[in-house]
């Protein structure tokens, strides 16, 4: 067994399985040393206690099934979805754009394969950090167009089939990087803005999202709300003042809700973080 402090790890996401009475781990794991650049695998930790987890295991392997990209598999997310698990995984190649790709399995740490031959992704947006949303029964994703491309990061967000495959309409913007006042410009270049890693819920009536930036160099925590999907966002601070994001909500099998992060945001040294939320 490994302790939580022993995994090297970006982005965490936790899946509660309650008729396992365990949780699945998920995240950057097939990191080059200390960078952001890694292999292209994505792997599982499985954990009964959030501090004592498996060995991880591979649960897709980019060159044995032959995909398209080869490095960089990041920020996968597993969501349970009618009856299959779906992952929702940011890969590259040299040559074609950043992209985030779904997968499928039957099981949440079986080998998940592509549901479809291209990403859903635009093809030529260099695209991030994918996540998956349903209002009213419709299923979305939501995605960062990245700041390497735009400038100022951007969110938006695509209607899909109802069985994940392709998006059956044209993405539309959610908001910018500094539509948000507590962002500060990314390593001091001016228009150089961070969108990373959103994830939705809804709370008190409201859509409500965390995602993550940058201010005065620090990793951070960001609020946002909306009645919708589609309706207009108001943007709030961080609640945290230390370096670490990158975050999802989940809830612990007694119903505690928690958020997933990793902390800090050091290339190497990044570890898996759970707090109540």
């Amino acid at each position: 067994m490994l302790n939580r402090e022993e995994i090297h790890i970006r982005d965490p996401f936790i899946l509660t399985c309650p008729e396992e009475e365990c949780y699945y781990m998920y995240g950057t794991t097939a990191l080059h040393n200390d960078t952001v650049s890694a292999r292209n695998t994505f792997s599982v930790y499985k954990t009964k206690d959030l501090e004592h987890f498996s060995d991880p295991k591979v649960i897709l392997d980019g060159g044995e099934i032959g995909f398209w990209a080869d490095k960089d598999f990041w920020a996968p997310e597993v969501h349970g979805y009618k009856g299959k698990y779906y992952l929702f995984g940011s890969c590259k190649k040299d040559g074609r754009c950043r992209a985030t790709q779904i997968f499928v399995c039957d099981l949440p740490d079986g080998k998940f394969l592509p549901i479809s031959d291209k990403p859903i992704t635009p093809a030529d947006w260099e695209c991030l950090d994918g996540t998956f949303y349903v209002e009213d029964n419709v299923p979305y994703m939501v995605f960062c167009h990245e700041w390497v491309q735009v400038g100022d990061g951007e969110i938006w967000a695509v209607k899909l089939a109802d069985d994940l495959s392709r998006p059956v309409e044209e993405p539309f913007l959610l908001f910018r990087a500094s539509d948000n006042p507590y962002v500060s410009p990314y390593n001091g270049e001016e228009g150089k803005y961070v969108t990373d890693g959103p994830f939705l819920y809804r709370e008190d009536g409201k859509l409500k999202m965390i995602w993550s930036s940058f201010n005065d160099g620090r990793y951070i925590v960001l609020e946002a709300e909306s009645d919708s999907i589609r309706g207009k966002w108001k943007h709030y601070d961080s609640r945290y003042n230390f370096d670490a994001g990158h975050t999802m909500l989940f809830k612990r099998l007694d119903g505690t809700r928690m958020i997933s992060l990793h902390s800090p945001n050091l290339p190497g040294h990044e570890r898996p973080l759970f707090l109540k939320y």
